[in-house]
């Protein structure tokens, strides 16, 4: 939890007001605790200053970060956690750095999924509205999306030169959506999912028109396999 500070002022109101400046949020984001309302005194005879303990509310970020800074503590692996929301993409972005934070990526970006998907959980316990984690760490995300996007125009080749469709290994939600946006504007081939998770996975396949928008004809007979060398 946000560590609690504690404030001065001549009233609690001036003590609160000063806590809300010192941590840069409005007043009704703060937690306070009145330790002492304080006393005005008689022409300033025995007069005491208010005294308030303030620190900011935990956010639905704020509880996921610190889940994952407790998770990673307890696997010794030290690492800066950071996150903020993504308006471009609408979720929380949250960003892992350190001198070994490779090892939380594991076989094709398992463990970090696995993190991803636990931290998820923990933000959206109290949320009305399911909000989307992307757990990210030595840009793993950008680099796998380059790898499977690459992925999926080769297989794409394979499958007009074959005209015989190609189901790839099992993928989470998001590697999925790669490769189905990766190939949505291909006007020869389609994909779609199939199975069941953890083994859902895409199947990439041949139009039913076999690429007439090359060949100005219908059907896999009249394919034209030049065009696609």
């Amino acid at each position: 939890m946000a560590d609690w500070r504690e404030f001065t002022a001549k009233t609690a109101v001036e003590a609160i007001a000063e806590a809300s400046l010192i941590f840069g949020v409005a007043e009704d984001q703060l937690e306070v605790e009145v330790v002492d309302e304080g006393k005005s005194g008689f022409l300033s005879i025995g007069a005491r200053p208010a005294v308030i303990k303030a620190r900011k509310k935990m956010t639905d970020l704020d509880f996921g970060l610190e889940f994952l800074r407790s998770v990673l503590s307890e696997m010794g692996v030290p690492a800066e956690v950071t996150g903020a929301w993504n308006a471009q993409d609408e979720c929380f972005d949250i960003n892992m750095e350190g001198e070994d934070v490779g090892i939380l990526i594991g076989k094709r970006g398992q463990t970090l999924d696995s993190l991803q998907y636990l931290t998820s959980l923990v933000i959206n316990k109290h949320r009305e509205e399911y909000a989307r984690v992307k757990l990210d760490t030595e840009n793993y995300r950008a680099r796998r999306k380059e790898t499977l996007e690459s992925l999926a125009h080769s297989v794409a080749g394979r499958v007009r030169r074959t005209r015989r469709e190609v189901a790839l290994e099992p993928m989470n939600p998001y590697e999925r959506r790669i490769i189905h946006f990766a190939l949505q504007d291909d006007r020869n081939v389609t994909t779609r999912s199939e199975g069941e998770e953890p083994f859902r996975h895409v199947v990439i396949s041949l139009k039913k028109d076999g690429g007439s928008a090359d060949t100005g004809r219908r059907g896999y007979g009249h394919y034209d396999f030049r065009s696609h060398k």
